[in-house]
């Protein structure tokens, strides 16, 4: 069985696929190594999936490229015939696509409409994509849900996964591709991206440095477990949504299809607010932070909630990770990988 990983120097696609090579997968991972954050750590997370791939006997081959070459996506994909693909790479982060809008549009649309149009091409099995939770943009109603609408994006980064949520259905229904999209919710945990708020923090704070807290703290966030994350990924992958025939009488919510598609949330089923998680991260590192107040930052939104029952009647599932227990083992990594005792 070949899994095709894009962004797998990323952090969750780091950690999806350390869990497939330890299940006996043979997996191929995918990205182009760019400079949105630290070149270091995506190396260093290669570097440690060679390590267990060499380990259990070499399930792990690290090609670099961008998604945006069509070309070596269709050599890849021809060489070693891919039957699975789970798409995460993507431009990430909601403000900087304020400032950077093209890096959005080509790597987010017209890299995954390379990725579409290879996976139709070779007939894989299953394309699983990462969508967001920032596609509910305006939605004031919490917790959301896959059910409810979400056509009022709030930045350019939101737009473009929905966009490719729309796309993925359209391939889905033309080729019979089975496509999920996967909408993530403030995934953290070890490994974690350096512009995220939870590595910031915690560096800041080990820093003596202040720590911005928008919207005066008056956030809430569903934090999920970069572990609650994978576990939910590997049932998703294996679990492929079926086609049926249309029935024009049927109602079709957004998140499902006649065709085979599916779209769900992946997210702590509780929304916590982020002085909470700050004193958390405090408490766990025995020092207070300095605090910088600043007002909402364009495109950010003041809560997200996860409903997830449609994701545990799909795999059984849900993410359960008690905040306390992940910030400790992001602090515990962070210490190990800087050098701090």
């Amino acid at each position: 069985m070949s899994i095709f990983v894009t962004g797998a120097a990323g952090f969750i696609g780091f950690h999806l696929c350390k869990r497939l090579i330890n299940e006996d997968k043979f997996v191929i991972g995918f990205d182009n190594l760019n400079n949105y954050y630290s070149k270091q750590l995506k190396l260093a997370r290669i570097n440690r999936l060679k390590e267990i791939s060499s380990k259990l006997g070499k399930r792990f081959l690290f090609i670099e490229g961008d998604i945006c070459d069509s070309q070596s996506l269709k050599i890849i994909f021809k060489e070693y015939k891919i039957e699975f693909v789970v798409n995460l790479a993507a431009q990430a982060g909601v403000r900087y696509s304020i400032k950077n809008p093209n890096a959005y549009i080509k790597s987010n649309i017209q890299g995954f409409a390379n990725i579409l149009e290879v996976s139709a091409n070779f007939k894989i099995k299953h394309l699983i994509y990462a969508s967001s939770s920032s596609v509910y943009g305006g939605s004031n109603i919490a917790p959301f849900s896959e059910l409810n609408n979400v056509d009022h994006p709030i930045s350019l980064y939101a737009a473009s996964k929905r966009s490719n949520e729309l796309m993925a259905h359209s391939y889905s229904h033309i080729y019979n591709l089975p496509t999920t999209g996967i909408r993530f919710f403030t995934v953290y945990g070890p490994w974690g991206r350096p512009d995220m708020a939870l590595y910031l923090f915690t560096e800041n704070i080990l820093k003596n440095k202040p720590i911005e807290i928008f919207n005066d703290g008056k956030m809430g966030r569903s934090f999920t477990y970069i572990d609650d994350a994978v576990e939910s990924l590997n049932r998703i992958i294996f679990n492929i949504p079926p086609s049926h025939i249309r029935n024009k009488n049927e109602y079709y919510p957004p998140n499902k299809s006649w065709s085979p598609f599916r779209i769900f949330n992946v997210g702590s089923d509780k929304s916590e607010s982020l002085l909470n998680y700050i004193e958390a991260l405090e408490e766990i590192l025995n020092k207070k932070a300095k605090r910088k107040y600043l007002p909402l930052q364009q495109g950010d939104v003041k809560i997200t909630a996860s409903n997830n029952e449609e994701l545990y009647s799909w795999i059984g599932y849900s993410p359960k990770t008690d905040l306390r227990i992940g910030i400790k083992k992001f602090v515990s990594w962070y210490k190990k990988y800087n050098g701090i005792k």
